[in-house]
C-alpha cells in the first residue's frame, strides 16, 4: 500500500520521528500497544490517530493500528513536522558551571532537568539552556549540540560540555574507550553484604516493558555493562554506596544494582518506590513514605567526572555536593538506624 492512497501527503513530506526494532524475546504485540511500551508520554489517541492516517511503517510498509509486531520488526513512526528535538529553541535557564573554558564546561545539573529534548519534553532542558548561553556548540553524532554524555532526568550531578569539535571528538573517544572517571553515589535498598564488588552483565531494552532497560547475564543481548560498587554507609534497611562506571548503558546503576537485589531508594520505574526491606509496622511505612517525600526521586548523583583535557592533556577531576534532598533523606536514614540500634 502506498502512502499516497491514504492522504496527500508524499513520504517525502514526513519526518521520522521514533524507529524501533523488536527483540529476540518479543512476543506478538498490538502495534499501538508496542509504541506505548516503547515511547514516553505517548498517548493511545495519539498513535491510533497516526495509525490512522497510514503513519506507522513495519518493515517499510504502511500498517494499521492492530498489527502485530514480531521479533525483528522494524518499527517507524512519521509525522508531518520534524520531531521536535531538532526544533532547538534557546531558553534563558540558569546553569550551574562548575568550571568554564575556552574548550568545554563542567555542568551540575539538578534533578528533575531533561538533559535533552524528546518525546514530552521539548522544552526545559539542558540543551536548550546551552544554546541560549553559548553560540556554535558542535553537534555530536545524534545531532545534540554540546552533549558528549548524558545523566537521566531524575539524577542529579556533572556533565561534561564540548564547545568546540575537537573537543566532542577528544572527549567522545575517552568515554567510547572507558579511559573517563564516573562515580555516583546511589541509596539503594538493602544490606548489600559485600563492601565492595563487580556487577557485571549486558544490558538492553526490557522485552515486554520497553521503557526499562534489563541484564541479559548470556550476553546474548544487549550490549557489555560493568558497575564496580563500593559500600560507604550502612543504614539498617538501606545501604549508602558509591558507583564507579566502566561502561556507560542508559540507566547502568539503576539496573544493574536492582540485578544484585538492592533497586534504589524509590526508584520508580524499577520498583524502589514500595517498600523492599524492613518491617511491616505501620509506624516504619510512614517514616519510609515520608524518607520518599523527602526524596521524591531515585537516589542517585553524579558526583565525580574525570577526563584528559583536550587541548592541555591534564587529567582533571571535578566533585560534587550531594544535593539537599538526598542529604536529607540520608539523614532520616542515619537518624532511624541509630535509634533501632540503640
Amino acid at each position: 500500500m502506498d502512502i499516497s492512497d491514504q492522504n496527500d501527503l508524499s513520504s517525502d513530506d514526513l519526518f521520522e520521528h521514533h524507529r524501533f526494532v523488536a527483540s529476540k524475546g518479543q512476543e506478538p504485540l498490538r502495534v499501538d500497544k508496542f509504541l506505548m511500551n516503547f515511547i514516553e508520554n505517548a498517548t493511545r489517541n495519539k498513535i491510533q490517530q497516526a495509525a490512522k492516517q497510514g503513519h506507522i511503517w513495519v518493515n517499510g510498509a504502511i500498517v494499521k493500528q492492530n498489527y502485530k509486531v514480531k521479533a525483528g520488526d522494524e518499527v517507524k513512526v512519521l509525522f508531518e513536522h520534524p520531531p521536535y528535538e531538532f526544533l532547538l529553541t534557546p531558553e534563558n535557564i540558569p546553569l550551574d558551571i562548575v568550571y568554564e573554558d575556552d574548550t568545554l564546561l563542567v555542568v551540575n545539573k539538578p534533578a528533575g532537568m531533561v538533559v535533552h529534548p524528546g518525546h514530552g519534553n521539548y522544552s526545559g532542558t539542558l540543551i536548550n539552556a546551552l544554546v541560549y548561553h553559548f553560540e556554535n556548540l558542535p553537534n555530536n553524532s545524534s545531532n545534540r549540540p554540546g552533549l558528549v554524555h548524558r545523566i537521566d532526568k531524575d539524577t542529579s550531578g556533572l556533565l561534561v560540555i564540548a564547545k568546540t569539535e575537537t573537543a566532542m571528538t577528544h572527549l567522545a573517544q575517552q568515554f567510547f574507550e572507558k579511559s573517563s572517571e564516573r562515580e555516583y553515589v546511589a541509596l539503594v535498598w538493602g544490606n548489600v553484604e559485600q563492601d565492595e564488588g563487580t556487577i557485571e552483565g549486558n544490558i538492553g531494552r526490557h522485552p515486554k516493558n520497553r521503557l526499562q532497560m534489563t541484564v541479559y547475564p548470556d550476553g546474548e543481548d544487549g550490549k557489555e555493562a560493568i558497575t564496580h560498587y563500593k559500600v560507604l554507609e550502612r543504614l539498617g534497611y538501606v545501604t549508602l554506596v558509591s558507583c564507579k562506571l566502566e561502561t556507560g548503558r542508559t540507566h547502568q546503576i539503576r539496573v544493574h544494582m536492582k540485578y544484585i537485589g538492592h533497586t534504589l531508594f524509590n526508584d520508580e520505574r524499577y520498583g524502589g518506590d514500595k517498600i523492599l526491606k524492613g518491617t511491616t509496622f505501620t509506624k516504619y511505612k510512614q517514616f519510609v513514605e515520608n524518607a520518599f517525600k523527602e526524596l521524591p526521586r531515585q537516589a542517585l548523583h553524579a558526583k565525580t567526572l574525570g577526563f584528559e583535557h583536550p587541548v592541555t592533556g591534564e587529567f582533571m577531576r571535578f566533585d560534587s555536593e550531594l544535593p539537599e534532598d538526598m542529604v536529607n533523606c540520608i539523614e532520616k536514614w542515619r537518624s532511624y538506624a541509630k535509634h533501632h540500634e540503640s
